[in-house]
């Protein structure tokens, strides 16, 4: 090997020295233990109450949106209209075919008093009203497809389609996460188990404000995971801030618990 050769090939090996050199914690991605530096800190997300995707219930176009990102809608708010030209038209054959039913029905319940025709044809005519009445029913029902209505009062947390989009049945519409108190959820080491109960009180300090804020436990998951030897748990805050929305994550202690 020439002098030159010798030469670099040292220096690349002397490259390395400060590599080999750092600490275990940074050679791997290995996230700390707490997000706030404590390794007794139980990690914990913010989830609204309740939270659900609206999804279209038949195939149509929109018309202009009414909601958007972030709103605040009430209970029962519309928050997109679908094209109801159609099911509207379905809906009126059904009435007219209802209508024409009723008719032949009293037209046979009037022969038979002549004993013109027998009880079957009446009892028959009798069925095609009851048919009639599923077909209007069932018109109506979709016809209340076209309107895209919030089943409670929240805040819209994400928007998958654009005004006048086509959609199908099923297509994802709006996601909307409920206002109110928000559930603070957690998996606890499985052995802290026997000390665990509802109404226990923690502390949770989120990462977002900065902040620390009491709750209680108000549900524990009756399975524990085995592999990872955790429970999950839910709590509630003993207030509703206004500064914290779902999403939001940080930690958690049981003072009593760890006692």
């Amino acid at each position: 090997m020439s002098y030159n050769a010798e030469r670099r090939l040292l220096a690349f090996l002397l490259s390395l020295v400060p590599l080999l050199a750092l600490p275990a914690a940074q050679a791997d991605d290995t996230p700390a233990a707490s997000p706030l530096g404590d390794p007794g800190a139980i990690r914990v997300l913010l989830a609204a109450d309740l939270e659900t995707t609206l999804s279209s219930q038949m195939n149509g176009t929109l018309g202009e949106l009414k909601a958007s990102l972030g709103q605040q809608v009430a209970k029962n708010a519309l928050l997109a209209q679908l094209n109801c030209e159609e099911a509207q038209a379905r809906a009126k054959v059904a009435v007219a075919e209802l209508t024409m039913a009723k008719q032949n029905l009293d037209a046979k319940r009037n022969l038979r008093k002549l004993d013109a025709v027998g009880d079957l044809e009446v009892a028959m005519a009798s069925t095609e009203v009851q048919k009639a009445e599923g077909a209007r029913a069932l018109a109506q029902a979709q016809s209340g497809y076209c309107q895209v209505q919030a089943p409670f009062a929240g805040r819209v947390a994400k928007v998958h389609v654009k005004p006048y989009q086509t959609v199908a049945a099923g297509t994802p519409l709006f996601d909307l996460v409920s206002d109110g108190a928000l559930k603070v959820r957690l998996n606890v080491p499985s052995s802290l188990l026997p000390r665990l109960k509802p109404g226990l009180p923690l502390e949770v300090s989120i990462l977002e404000t900065g902040k620390s804020y009491g709750a209680h436990i108000s549900a524990i998951n009756s399975r524990v995971d085995a592999v990872a030897q955790t429970v999950e748990l839910e709590a509630r805050l003993d207030a509703e801030p206004p500064e914290l929305i779902a999403g939001m994550s940080g930690t958690a202690h049981f003072p009593q618990a760890n006692d």
